[in-house]
């Protein structure tokens, strides 16, 4: 076997566990939203099921990311590959980060002071 074909092989095992990771995630966490359902209700139910779908997208996407980095460094090594990746990245990067934003209801870089002010008022508030 070659460098060549061990490095697609490397490629198609990244691709199968990313697509793997978005189907059984997404099974996971309808499955859990089913549960949830008859103990927490279905608006409960609803939302934690788009944050599990989100969180395996989100980390499907990831592991696709590496497969197609792998792919054009090391087998396809032509200016538009590269060109190609770059636009890859640059969709899955956006989609990463709206669901990110979607999930976490906060924007990344502002994350960090919402937790402060959060913790900073729970000291002031008074003890019942």
């Amino acid at each position: 076997m070659s460098f060549h074909d061990a490095m697609e092989s490397v490629v198609n095992g990244f691709e199968i566990a990313g697509v793997a990771i978005l189907v059984a995630g997404s099974l996971l966490a309808l499955a859990s939203a089913a549960v949830d359902v008859r103990r927490d209700g279905g608006r409960v139910a609803y939302q934690r099921a788009r944050q599990g779908i989100g969180r395996a997208i989100l980390l499907g996407l990831e592991v696709l990311i590496i497969a197609d980095i792998v792919l054009t460094i090391t087998v396809d090594r032509t200016l538009e590959s590269a060109v190609t990746l770059g636009l890859i990245v640059l969709v899955r990067t956006f989609l990463s980060f709206s669901l990110d934003v979607e999930l976490e209801g906060i924007l990344p870089w502002r994350r960090r002071a919402a937790v402060t002010a959060s913790s900073t008022s729970d000291e002031e508030e008074p003890a019942p």
